[in-house]
């Protein structure tokens, strides 16, 4: 990656293979108890040692969303540079790495790409139906749905997301644009079909 596209931070993380045989004093668990998640560690965990620049370093367990190899795990820079986005087989937690007990669990379930678009400040997470971009401050927007099933990002223009989103009524992908700006977006897949006139 060129550094034009990624946002700086200020602390470094590391994806465990095992346990560490000396934790750290501080660990935190992710998702925090929450209903419906509770056997969410039962699927396994992805583990990372976290070094902020200041208040010693942290064991994070990030349970998986799903245990499918497909669905993405790793650590991503956030606009906020104190700020670390964990992906954990399609779950993602926001964590602010100076108080870590305050993790933000993404909604989206699961998020199948985070992208940084680091001109607009935001990191995209892209679901199989809509969109969500988290700004310095939090949660930008999110868009309403663009697709039955899928989304590609095609490409960026300035502050136009060009992707396509599959329509299940005609089995075929359909171009939308997004405006990075403000989430909102035309075309796509999720178009309903016209109402016919009675006649």
């Amino acid at each position: 990656m060129q550094g034009s596209d990624v946002f700086a931070q200020t602390w470094t993380a590391e994806i465990l293979k095992t346990a560490p045989l000396i934790a750290p004093a501080r660990q935190f668990v992710y998702p925090r108890q929450i209903a419906g998640e509770e056997d969410a560690l039962a699927r396994g965990a992805s583990q990372l040692m976290v070094r902020p620049a200041n208040g010693g370093a942290f064991l994070a367990t990030c349970a998986l969303g799903f245990t499918d190899s497909t669905m993405p795990t790793g650590v991503f820079a956030c606009p906020n540079p104190r700020e670390m986005c964990a992906l954990a087989g399609g779950y993602a937690y926001l964590v602010d790495t100076t108080q870590p007990e305050y993790c933000t669990h993404i909604e989206m379930k699961p998020v199948v790409e985070a992208r940084p678009l680091v001109a607009q400040g935001l990191l995209l997470f892209v679901g199989f139906h809509s969109m969500i971009a988290w700004g310095a401050s939090g949660q930008a927007w999110e868009t309403a749905r663009l697709s039955w099933e899928g989304v590609r990002i095609t490409g960026i223009e300035g502050n136009t997301l060009h992707g396509m989103g599959w329509n299940l009524l005609t089995d075929r992908e359909v171009a939308f644009e997004v405006d990075l700006l403000t989430g909102h977006h035309q075309g796509g897949g999720f178009a309903q079909p016209p109402q016919r006139q009675k006649s």
